[in-house]
């Protein structure tokens, strides 16, 4: 169950899994995606203020917009998973042979901080694609209101993001996606990576399907606690356009941190918990699930 050295092929073959096995799961799980950021959105505006739960949110966004209102923003989402998913996993099990040739062996510590370092290089890569993504969902209001979405589409979303906000509006929220995805790919990477090896050292399980849905469903609650507060704050940060006299609601991620406790209490830092959770236990399972499979028919060991 180590890590398999190779050569080039090996990588590319590698890199080619993750980018199918992150299309089978994102495409799966999108709808939940698009009404956890509805709802961390949600209390911005005085004309949101009224209570609302995730069920309700789905059911709106299939009255207003029909099904194929859920997956407004799966072709950014896909093409982020290109760039962010491939990096991140092929760069940890790269780090993790570094540091030791035997993946038994390896700290649950040693992991964490892998897990996070391939997470943060992969995110910056891949931020310009995720703004593109939650700007594109949270158009779906204005659609709803009778009003024209502000981006027809992603490519016409990085013109208009580029012509107003420059190219490093591009990368607008960057700090607290980074600070997401260290604590994402802390807690899944990590988790997910030492979950699989005591429930198989435990004989819980052989190294199957079995054994990589407990681990997935355990990394998924270790990621969504660790990350939903930085999720809430890039969300809010990433959905501002600058406006033409420049102001902006919030002013940094520390800023948007600050006014959304003071506004909303503390618990709003958790806003989307469960579809979150919801979201990242199934993705987890459809994507792991799918990686060992495919690493499998290709011939490499298990991750």
């Amino acid at each position: 169950m180590g890590y398999q050295h190779g050569g080039v092929d090996t990588v590319h073959t590698k890199v080619f899994l993750t980018s199918m096995s992150a299309m089978v799961a994102e495409t799966t799980t999108f709808p939940i995606d698009l009404i956890k950021t509805r709802l961390q959105l949600h209390g911005e505006s005085l004309s949101s203020s009224r209570p609302t739960g995730a069920f309700q949110v789905g059911l709106g966004i299939i009255r207003e917009q029909g099904a194929l209102g859920l997956y407004r923003g799966l072709s950014p989402a896909i093409i982020r998973h290109l760039f962010y998913t491939p990096i991140r996993i092929v760069g940890y099990e790269h780090l993790r042979s570094m540091i030791s040739v035997d993946n038994a062996s390896t700290s649950i510590v040693g992991k964490a901080i892998v897990g996070g370092v391939s997470g943060v290089v992969a995110q910056i890569i891949a931020s310009p694609a995720d703004l593109v993504k939650v700007r594109m969902q949270a158009d779906g209001p204005r659609v709803s209101q009778g009003l024209q979405p502000r981006y027809s589409g992603p490519f016409d979303a990085f013109n208009k993001i580029v012509r107003a906000e420059g190219f490093q509006g591009l990368w607008k929220g960057v700090f607290p996606n980074i600070q997401r995805a260290f604590l994402v790919n802390t807690g899944e990477l990590a988790c997910y990576d030492h979950a699989k090896q005591l429930v198989i050292k435990s004989r819980i399980a052989e190294d199957n399907v079995y054994a990589h849905t407990l681990a997935s469903i355990m990394s998924g609650l270790a990621a969504t606690s660790l990350s939903c507060p930085a999720d809430v704050v890039k969300t809010r940060m990433m959905n501002q356009a600058a406006k033409k006299e420049g102001k902006v609601l919030y002013n940094s991620s520390y800023d948007c941190l600050i006014k959304t406790v003071k506004v909303e209490g503390i618990r709003a830092l958790w806003k989307g918990f469960f579809p979150t959770w919801a979201r990242l236990g199934p993705w987890q399972f459809v994507f792991w699930v799918s990686y060992e499979k495919f690493r499998k028919f290709a011939g490499l060991s298990s991750f």
